[in-house]
């Protein structure tokens, strides 16, 4: 799962962040100005009435000064989000394809449905997207329907929207149907479809939607093959004059390093394939890649990634989008893993909020399937340490264990700004250990932690408070000096500064 270079990539992912926050005019610690809005990852978004926001596998488009956002609400979604302790379900049949509207890219108005599952007909709709035809003035939405492709157009980009046709095939590709898609709108207002094939889904395809009135999908360019796998969530976002065709692994519902190939045109050629820098140490914030823009502001630009977390299928957590800034080391673009952030959409600047986890993978949510070795953290003892099934959130947790005596420890070191910290996470204990803590080290201090070896048979929050780092570094974790039949749960790992 790539992980070679996780603890290389922990320790200069915080020097990268503020190498990225200078560039764009928001130095990481500077208080974020006045007109910045926060963005909280990690929770179930409201919008500005207070109601929950629905929208899963869409795109963003931005008219004059406004940012609208179209996605998919599933009744699923509304099922998990009214009992997320009761797990992942299947229910994928469309409510409606919603409209939000936001002018500060935190806030946002819901301005009514698209179309709804009705207007649709039934089956499968999901990877919605809408560009401008500058030939008509209408706004047109592309969506996945069944097996193949439905157009749909409006007036305004907040109204409701009428079914103006649908494809069952697209030219050149090799399974005649695409799979995952997005739609991209060029600086130059040409839009395009970018997407991988329908069934493998290991081709990556571009097609210009027809400049006519963007209403069919044109022939395919093959502009790359995987070899290690499909790749599904296909998006697209320009910085500086290239193209980045990012995608995830064919892993479904789930998380996913994202992987990159980038091209000074937009058919081609494109580079070998890379993983965006910053994505392996939990899975691209435990999320799939789901939609990408760029903003662009009076003192500097960033993309904002939009990652699908698919918890309401997956069961991976809380929250269903997880909107993350990347920023560029020249030409290499960086992905910022990030809970709490700030942005300013009119600067467009951004910077790390005072609320920021800097925990990573902190639920043990990233790697899906059952193994000892998670990522973004580091372990000693072997395989006693392991993930579990039936975590506080999500569906997984850490777990130490073993039916004989065992000393185990599972760490993460951390880069972040000097300060005053606080250390807590949700632990089940047999008790009886000799010693086991969760603990906080190398910060400049004295070793800080807390006794975890009490008997402890429903979660329970612990927390090491007073932590003050002076060398901008820490190691957290979890340690075991156990006897045979021992083990701990740890869950949702949480390390915040103070104030």
């Amino acid at each position: 799962m790539l992980r070679k270079n996780i603890r290389r990539t922990l320790v200069s992912g915080f020097l990268s962040l503020a190498v990225a926050l200078v560039s764009t005019g928001a130095p990481a610690t500077a208080a974020p100005a006045a007109a910045a809005a926060t963005i909280q990852n990690d929770v179930f978004w409201k919008d500005t009435s207070g109601n929950p926001i629905y929208s899963q596998g869409g795109g963003v488009l931005k008219v004059g000064s406004t940012y609208y956002w179209y996605g998919a609400k599933y009744n699923g979604a509304v099922s998990y989000y009214n009992n997320p302790g009761g797990g992942k379900n299947g229910d994928v049949s469309l409510s409606a394809i919603t409209i939000y509207s936001s002018t500060d890219l935190a806030n946002w108005k819901f301005e009514g449905n698209a179309l709804t599952g009705s207007d649709l007909g039934g089956g499968w709709v999901g990877r919605i997207g809408v560009a401008r035809n500058p030939n008509t003035g209408k706004y047109v939405l592309v969506s996945q329907l069944g097996g193949g492709l439905v157009f749909a157009t409006s007036s305004t980009p907040n109204g409701k929207f009428t079914k103006a046709g649908t494809q069952s095939s697209i030219g050149g590709v090799s399974t005649g149907m695409s799979g995952d898609q997005s739609v991209f709108t060029d600086d130059d207002g040409k839009a395009y479809l970018v997407y991988s094939n329908k069934s493998g889904r290991s081709h990556l395809y571009v097609s210009a939607l027809r400049a006519s009135d963007f209403l069919q999908v044109e022939a395919a360019k093959n502009v790359y093959n995987s070899s290690a796998g499909g790749r599904e969530g296909n998006i697209m976002f320009k910085y500086g004059g290239t193209y980045y065709f990012c995608s995830s692994d064919l892993h479904g519902w789930n998380a996913s390093h994202t992987y990159c190939i980038s091209a000074k045109n937009i058919m081609g050629p494109y580079s070998g394939e890379f993983v965006l820098q910053g994505t392996d140490a939990d899975f691209s914030h435990v999320t799939q890649t789901g939609l990408a823009f760029t903003v662009t502001g009076s003192q500097g630009s960033f993309v904002m990634f939009g990652g699908d977390r698919w918890s309401d299928f997956a069961g991976n957590g809380i929250g269903y989008n997880q909107w993350l800034p990347v920023t560029f080391n020249g030409s290499t673009p960086v992905f910022h893993s990030l809970s709490q952030w700030t942005v300013d959409a009119v600067a467009g600047t951004w910077a790390v909020g005072r609320g920021n986890n800097y925990v990573l993978n902190p639920g043990a949510e990233a790697d899906r399937v059952a193994q000892n070795d998670l990522a973004g953290w580091t372990t000693t003892g072997g395989a006693v340490n392991s993930n579990k099934q039936g975590g506080h959130t999500g569906r997984w947790a850490f777990a130490q264990s073993s039916s004989s005596a065992y000393n185990a420890s599972r760490y993460q070191n951390i880069s972040l700004p000097n300060g005053t910290y606080t250390l807590s996470a949700w632990v089940k204990s047999s008790g009886g250990q000799k010693k086991a803590t969760i603990y906080a080290k190398n910060f400049g201090g004295s070793d800080l932690s807390t006794s975890i070896s009490q008997a402890l048979g429903s979660w329970t929050k612990v927390s090491v408070s007073g932590i003050t780092v002076t060398n901008g570094s820490i190691q957290v974790g979890v340690s075991s000096d156990a006897n045979a039949g021992n083990w701990v749960n740890i869950d949702d790992f949480s390390l915040v500064q103070n104030g």
